[in-house]
């Protein structure tokens, strides 16, 4: 692992574990901003999911908070500690999503120096989605299981090829020498 990614990692997760510890312990303050995000997002996920998850999904904004909030301080312990980067990056990507639109909704603020704010907040979260979104693709220099699998059977149809001329070319060669021995046997029996 490189330097830039031993810093990199901790410092793009420092943010999510530290809220993440916030959400889990004292919800109460997030659930006004969450609210409206949750009473659209928990029906469409009960539809969506099979009927052993949407059992399981909690129905209460606290809850679900709390649910980001494990989330976000799982995912960036991942990232932060490389066991799971890939994944936590991708966790932790995917619930930015409904973090930002219940956090940061500046589009319904009525206040200019509230909108402004909330506009920035907006902006960071997406930048930090970016980042999130290059440590989940991160393969740290080394082919991804897409490259390796698209390389793989390239390299698997050309030694196909390759077997292929060459049993062609052992095919005409063994046809050559049985016309050859069928001659020599023709000139004995014509001699003989």
């Amino acid at each position: 692992m490189t330097v830039v990614r031993a810093l990199a990692r901790p410092l793009l997760s420092v943010i999510f574990v530290v809220q993440g510890v916030n959400a889990i312990r004292n919800p109460e303050p997030l659930v006004p901003k969450a609210q409206p995000v949750t009473d659209r997002l928990v029906p469409a996920m009960k539809k969506v999911a099979p009927p052993q998850v949407s059992e399981r999904i909690p129905e209460t904004t606290a809850n679900l908070v709390r649910l980001n909030g494990a989330v976000h301080l799982v995912g960036g312990l991942a990232l932060a500690t490389g066991k799971g980067r890939r994944l936590g990056a991708s966790l932790l990507a995917a619930s930015l999503v409904p973090t930002t639109l219940a956090g940061h909704s500046f589009w319904q603020e009525k206040d200019k120096d509230v909108r402004n704010l909330q506009r920035i907040q907006f902006m960071k979260n997406l930048g930090l989605m970016g980042g999130l979104l290059l440590a989940a693709v991160d393969t740290e220099g080394k082919p991804g299981v897409a490259w390796r699998a698209t390389h793989g059977a390239k390299a698997a149809k050309r030694e196909t090829k390759r077997g292929a001329k060459a049993a062609k070319r052992e095919a005409k060669q063994l046809a050559r020498e049985a016309k050859q021995a069928a001659k020599l046997a023709k000139a004995e029996l014509h001699l003989g």
